[in-house]
């Protein structure tokens, strides 16, 4: 029997958008079983000058927008004493960089509030956990790869010697949505080709 994918565009930060369009989509598909919360921006700047807004949109989107899905799709899972949640953290949930303060802010947020879910949702059969990617290779860091600068100590600071790409998070993805990782809960699995463990 093939697969249907029930399609809802929303902004993740609109409360309201969230819980409507969540509510359709279990009203679709009869229940939400697994959530990745994936949306995510930059905007680099600097600590010291950095505009308000750049701050407040980047936590927008990429800690609150998570917090705002995962609180519509619990109350479903809850009912049904089953669920996991994903979320796509970051090397930036534990280490940075100058002019990333922002992100790192809200990287590091989601690593704790997914701890968080998992000290009130655990008992309720449900897992969450995070994807902590390493350098990959997407549109959001093409501007990076195309500096020679970045992109030789990318390669030179990865014990891996390369970018990873978006079908490298594919099998972490893949284990913590699936009953493997039943009694998985509250962890980052970091794919960073070994950027953390070396200095």
């Amino acid at each position: 029997m093939p697969y249907q994918a029930e399609v809802s565009l929303f902004n993740v930060t609109d409360r309201d958008a969230v819980r409507r369009s969540v509510k359709e989509l279990e009203q679709n598909s009869g229940g939400i079983d697994i959530l990745i919360n994936n949306a995510g921006i930059h905007r680099y700047g600097a600590l010291l000058d950095l505009e308000i807004s750049h701050w407040q949109e980047v936590l927008d989107v990429n800690l609150t927008g998570a917090f705002l899905m995962a609180q519509a799709v619990a109350g479903g899972m809850i009912e049904r004493r089953s669920g996991k949640i994903i979320n796509i953290c970051s090397l930036m949930s534990e280490a940075g960089r100058p002019t990333t303060g922002n992100y790192m802010a809200a990287k590091g947020g989601l690593k704790m509030l997914t701890k968080a879910m998992t000290v009130e949702w655990g008992r309720h059969n449900i897992q969450a956990n995070g994807i902590g990617p390493g350098y990959i290779l997407s549109e959001m860091t093409q501007h990076l790869a195309a500096n020679p600068e970045f992109d030789q100590w990318v390669k030179t600071r990865t014990p891996a010697a390369r970018w990873g790409t978006p079908d490298d998070l594919v099998g972490a993805a893949v284990f913590l949505a699936s009953p493997a990782s039943d009694f998985v809960n509250g962890q980052i699995l970091y794919v960073d080709g070994g950027w953390l463990a070396s200095l």
